[in-house]
This record gives C-alpha cells, sequence and structure tokens, in this order.
C-alpha cells in the first residue's frame, strides 16, 4: 500500500506538474483570508472577490477596524458572508493584538486565530512559509479512501495516516496534486474512471465511467489550463497551458 501510494504520487507529479496553489494571493496575510473565504465556494470567486477586499483591507490592522457591515458586502460573493467576516474580523485582531501584525509560521499559533483549522493552517504554512503539510479537504479525503489508503473520514485522522506513507517534503505538493485531480476527474458523484492516467494503481475503478468518450464529456473543470482558478499568477508561475492528458510535453 505504501509503494501504491508513493507511485500514485510519482505518477500524479506527471500529469500535474503544474499543480500549485490556485488561490491569488501577494503575502501570508492575503492567503491566509483568501483560504478562510474559500470554504463552501470555489477558488475562482474568491480570487474574484480577493482584489477590492485586500484594495480596502491591505493589513491585519485595517482589516480588524473594518466595519462588520462593509466588510460582509465585499464578501458576500463567498457565501456565508456573516460568517466568514467574524473569523476574518477576529483573526485580524488577533494577528494585530498577539502576533505584531504578522501571519504567524506555525501550526499551534496559527490554529489558535478565529475561522482557522488546520486544514487553512497546512495551506497557509505550506505555500506561504515552505513547512510542509497535508491539506485534507474534501477533495483529499474523498480520493485517499478512494485509493484505500485510509478509511478514516475525520481529517485529523486522514492527516496523520497519510503523513505516515507520504515523505514529509512532498506533503505539500502531494496535497496540490491530489486536490488538482479531485477537481478535474475523480469528481465526487460521478468521477471520470476512463478519462484518468492512474486507473492501474486505484483499487475503485470502476465507480465511475469507464468509457474514455464518455468520461471526457464528465470533466466539466479544466484540465490543463495554467493558470486554473488564478487570475493574477505569481511571475515565475510557467504561464503556459499545460498539454492534453498523453501528449508529449516537449
Amino acid at each position: 500500500m505504501v509503494r501504491r501510494a508513493r507511485r500514485i504520487n510519482r505518477e500524479l507529479a506527471e500529469v500535474y506538474y503544474y499543480a500549485h496553489p490556485e488561490l491569488d494571493f501577494e503575502n501570508s496575510f492575503q492567503l491566509l483570508v483568501a483560504t478562510v473565504l474559500s470554504a463552501q465556494t470555489t477558488d475562482l470567486r474568491v480570487n474574484q472577490t480577493t482584489p477590492a477586499l485586500f484594495a480596502a483591507y491591505p493589513t491585519p490592522e485595517d482589516m480588524a477596524a473594518a466595519d462588520p457591515e462593509r466588510l460582509e458586502e465585499l464578501i458576500r460573493p463567498t457565501g456565508f458572508f456573516r460568517n466568514k467576516a467574524r473569523s476574518l474580523l477576529g483573526l485580524s485582531a488577533a494577528l494585530r493584538d498577539r502576533f505584531g501584525g504578522e501571519v504567524p509560521d506555525n501550526l499551534e499559533d496559527m490554529v489558535s486565530l478565529p475561522g482557522v483549522g488546520r486544514k487553512t493552517a497546512h495551506v497557509v504554512l505550506g505555500n506561504a512559509f515552505g513547512r510542509p503539510g497535508l491539506t485534507v479537504d474534501t477533495h483529499f479525503g474523498r480520493l485517499v479512501r478512494r485509493w484505500k489508503l485510509t478509511e478514516h473520514t475525520d481529517p485529523e485522522k486522514v492527516e496523520a495516516e497519510i503523513a505516515e506513507i507520504i515523505p514529509k517534503n512532498e506533503w505539500t505538493m502531494f496535497s496540490h496534486r491530489v486536490i488538482f485531480h479531485g477537481r478535474r476527474i475523480c469528481h465526487s458523484r460521478k468521477p471520470a474512471c476512463g478519462a484518468c492516467p492512474i486507473t492501474h494503481l486505484c483499487p475503485s475503478y470502476g465507480e465511475g465511467e469507464t468509457d474514455p468518450e464518455k468520461a471526457r464529456k464528465l470533466l466539466k473543470y479544466e484540465m490543463g489550463g495554467a493558470p486554473g482558478q488564478r487570475l493574477k499568477p505569481p511571475a515565475d508561475y510557467p504561464g503556459r497551458p499545460a498539454p492534453p492528458l498523453g501528449a508529449d510535453r516537449g
């Protein structure tokens, strides 16, 4: 099982060599806010919302002093805007009062912030600070269970089990690859098994559509276009579209 898990990681790395965080951000505070907003919505919707938000409140101090109604209105498109506004006000005040206006770079302090759980913390730690972490979101949990790498549904137990079988230095990128695959091919209700590049490693092959042509019609999320849901990719991002599955990358 460990060998199969690591081979899945290697083969997904070939397919999604361009995997990356799909939230737009320029610093750790922006990534933290964007990740909180991403709950129950798409990264694209968040990326459409955050430019005006960060223009209005560029720092934790600014956001902590925000008028709640104005903040709610700015983030309304992401859904659950009242709860999210409370979280943003609370975490911003905590950053201002407890951390000198800086996002902490460790898990213990990060999860002490209002509205920040382990998933959000690992997103920020892995992508803003380079500290390896497993991001156990709904896609990640679904796929590792389909691959029979764990039977757990509790995110912390899933994280602990996968941490035992995937090398630590691969945790952040493994998370990106799994999430990319879950968004693009291994869907929740109708996985596109016939379009999947790792069927030979999947013990759940056949749960979804196995006919290649029918499976490709299920690919409702872009397969290859970098930058995916990002509207402002970083300057060092490759910027070229990924080829279709099986194509020569040249």
